[in-house]
């Protein structure tokens, strides 16, 4: 029972990030609301839960509070260490195009080539600048597809509960698994990977809740570990949230609309929460 419940979960977030990929000619409306999906899943949902589920304190502070703040920093600590090495790595490539073009000039010896040399020089910043580490969306996609890996386990101890404790998590889940495709598949695209691997984690995304109801059968995981789960990945998705989703989406296009996406984006959560109890 728990399985087939899942399966609405599967096609919900296929539907999820069916939707992220048909709006693509609006990025930034699209950013704009991922980021608040993202915001208020951890802010009214994983927080919330992990609170509940791991309320035992370290040194006077909440487990699931200080693994909120272990997940941000871990997020930014990765992003940090792989844009040292991209730039590092870019630093070398640079180089090397900058002793062709010499190279290039010498022979050449043309007023066209000079002329096109600061316009070569404009798009390569351009392009610097849009430049993104792939591993860090393929990462954060992976840690979605984890989490929905652990709401299909939830299914599936509900159920084992009772039928009405199976059917009110099986709502909740499939209800903001439509944000959770949406973000997966927006993740893992805007850190410049291919769409055909953005299409492979969503399905990854889409598969785990069925996965998980499944395994739930031979698995039990403790309370306070699932507690703990969820705030360490909060923490990562507020990160990736503030630091990343939100300022992009405000790069080139600061408009009003994409302010009101944020704020449908939370606003939804904030009804699925309420519906979902």
């Amino acid at each position: 029972m728990a399985v087939f419940v899942a399966l609405g979960a599967f096609l919900m977030t296929l539907a999820g990030g069916w939707t992220a990929q048909r709006v693509t000619d609006r990025r930034h409306l699209v950013l704009g609301l991922a980021g608040g999906l993202m915001l208020g899943v951890v802010g009214l949902d994983l927080l919330p839960e992990a609170l509940r589920a791991a309320d035992h304190e370290i040194h006077g502070v909440p487990a699931a509070l200080l693994l909120f703040v272990a997940g941000f920093l871990l997020a930014h600590l990765v992003e940090r260490l792989l844009a040292a090495r991209r730039a590092a790595h870019g630093a070398v490539e640079h180089t090397a195009v900058e002793h062709t073009a010499v190279r290039h000039e010498a022979v050449e010896h043309t007023a066209a080539h000079h002329t096109a040399a600061p316009h070569g020089a404009v798009e390569h910043d351009a392009a610097e600048h849009r430049h993104r580490s792939p591993e860090v969306g393929l990462t954060a996609a992976a840690a979605m597809v984890g989490h929905s890996l652990m709401d299909g386990v939830a299914i599936g101890a509900s159920f084992q509960v009772g039928g009405g404790m199976g059917t009110a998590v099986a709502l909740a889940v499939i209800a903001h698994d439509f944000a959770d495709g949406f973000n997966t598949f927006t993740l893992t695209r805007l850190y410049g990977n291919a769409r055909r691997k953005a299409l492979a984690m969503l399905f990854a995304d889409a598969v785990a809740p069925v996965a998980g109801a499944a395994a739930s059968a031979f698995l039990t995981i403790p309370e306070d570990v699932l507690g703990g789960y969820l705030g360490l990945f909060g923490g990562a998705l507020l990160y990736l949230a503030a630091a990343e989703i939100l300022p992009e989406a405000h790069h080139v296009h600061p408009a009003r609309s994409t302010l009101l996406c944020t704020v449908a984006g939370v606003a939804f959560i904030w009804l699925v929460v309420g519906v979902t109890g």
